[in-house]
């Protein structure tokens, strides 16, 4: 095993104020410990940033002992690209925090931010920007990547709402990207993932978001077809503030699910509302959820926003074993409904799930080509994912996850969310992710990052001169 001699650590800690933790040191595996605990990697040094100086000090360190450094915010990277064995992982944890301008409706967060950090300091202010669906996710990863969650029919996805990122580049240097200086960075940061440089902060557009309308509808599992053929034409149809993803799933013990459906497999229907909810709007509107069958369990209530992005954090928290592929769809054929059913029926653990989430909506009301973000045609982002506590069940939801995704890709669109691309994704697969924008990001690379010094993602080299 390589690593860095004690003398260059040492150097690094006195540039730092953040922590530098390497093997040997007390808390090392908490510090190498990230969402996904099949990811198993052992870096070199984890190097805490607390600030903008401390970027551009791990940064320097990188080039000066030649290591590309992979850069964590959330650690919610489903194949681990926060972190290389015998490299160097850019921490940007101790950088979180969210101001909010509540006159501008905006807010700037920092690079290692979560999202239950923004929604808590938003919510303050009736105010919130559409970003994922649990609390404990980066906002920078997300961001990256595109975003999207609860907020999207209505609001769009977290890079239509972005206004600026301060980034440190590749040579150190410091740039605010915005629409007006370096639009070509901030072109590409806006689902280019994490190919150009550390992001520091973002500025993020708000929208007044308070109490939400949320439901939880679930059919049995061998419903599976009455209720997609009914959802695929329903959802696209309805108003952008009704948000519903469909997911696959054994349902939890305990509340809201009545106890004699505990343990069953099922599909169903996770909703949020964003409209009116006097005279008992969202139960109106959600009558429909009759129409495939009556549901095995209805469940309505106002929440608070920051209580919906929370709602799934004590099932699936930190330390799980993760497997996930993704793939975006602008129809849901019966062939494709046919495969849904097939493996809805064969859940292979208790945590096991498949999602589709709705990304139409506000999201069309941003240009084809305004964003590295390729599928503004898709009406969902899907993901499936093999999920359990135990190691040894691994291999199990992994080849689960590879059949599954393997069956449904030909009636996907050919590209999927970038944040939902697994290990060892080929370079067409990326490629594919962003259509006839990948020669543009490409040319983007080439301009801010040319040695390809950030590689640890889903890589864009950069094209060739």
């Amino acid at each position: 095993m390589g690593g860095f001699s004690a003398p260059a650590l040492e150097s690094l800690r006195e540039a730092l104020r953040g922590p530098v933790v390497a093997p040997g040191d007390t808390g090392y595996d908490e510090a190498r410990s990230i969402y996904n605990a099949m990811i198993d990697r052992r870096p070199a040094a984890i190097a805490g940033c607390v600030d903008v100086a401390d970027v551009r000090a791990v940064l320097s360190f990188a080039r000066d002992t030649g290591t590309g450094p992979a850069v964590r915010g959330g650690g919610h990277s489903g194949p681990g690209l926060c972190l290389v064995d015998d490299g160097l992982t850019l921490d940007l944890s101790p950088m979180r925090w969210a101001h909010v301008d509540p006159g501008t409706r905006t807010a700037r967060v920092g690079g290692g931010t979560q999202l239950g950090d923004l929604d808590h300091a938003t919510h303050a202010f009736g105010l919130a920007t559409p970003a994922g669906i649990m609390s404990t996710t980066g906002v920078g990863g997300l961001t990256l990547g595109g975003g999207h969650g609860y907020l999207t029919r209505a609001y769009g996805l977290t890079i239509d709402n972005l206004l600026s990122a301060d980034v440190v580049l590749a040579d150190g240097t410091f740039v605010t990207a915005s629409e007006d200086e370096h639009p070509d960075l901030f072109w590409a940061l806006r689902g280019g993932g994490g190919n150009f440089g550390v992001v520091t902060s973002f500025t993020l557009r708000l929208h007044p978001v308070d109490a939400v309308g949320v439901a939880i509808t679930v059919w049995p599992v061998d419903r599976t077809r009455e209720v997609l053929q009914w959802y695929r034409e329903f959802l696209p149809a309805a108003p952008e503030e009704l948000y519903g993803f469909f997911l696959l799933l054994t349902v939890p013990p305990g509340p809201p699910f009545p106890e004699p459906i505990h343990g069953r497999k099922m599909c169903g229907v996770v909703w949020c509302y964003t409209g009116d909810l006097a005279d008992d709007r969202l139960e109106k509107v959600l009558t429909v959820v009759n129409a495939p069958g009556p549901p095995a369990f209805h469940f309505t209530t106002p929440m608070p926003y920051p209580a919906l992005q929370t709602m799934f954090d004590q099932l699936i928290p930190k330390g799980l074993q993760w497997y996930w592929r993704g793939d975006f769809f602008d129809a849901i054929s019966d062939d494709a409904v046919a495969v849904h059913e097939k493996y809805g029926q064969n859940l292979p653990t208790a945590l096991s799930t498949m999602h589709l989430y709705p990304v139409d909506g506000a999201t069309r009301r941003t240009g084809a080509d305004d964003t590295a973000w390729a599928y503004r045609d898709a009406v969902w982002s899907g993901v499936v994912a093999g999920i359990d506590p135990d190691p040894a069940n691994a291999g199990l939801v992994r080849q689960w996850c590879v059949d599954y995704w393997s069956d449904l890709h030909p009636h996907s669109m050919g590209g999927g969310y970038i944040n939902f691309l697994g290990e060892q994704e080929s370079a067409d697969r990326v490629r594919g992710t962003y259509r006839g924008h990948y020669d543009r990001l490409a040319e983007v690379k080439r301009a801010y990052d040319p040695g390809n010094f950030f590689r640890a993602n889903q890589n864009i080299p950069p094209a060739a001169p």
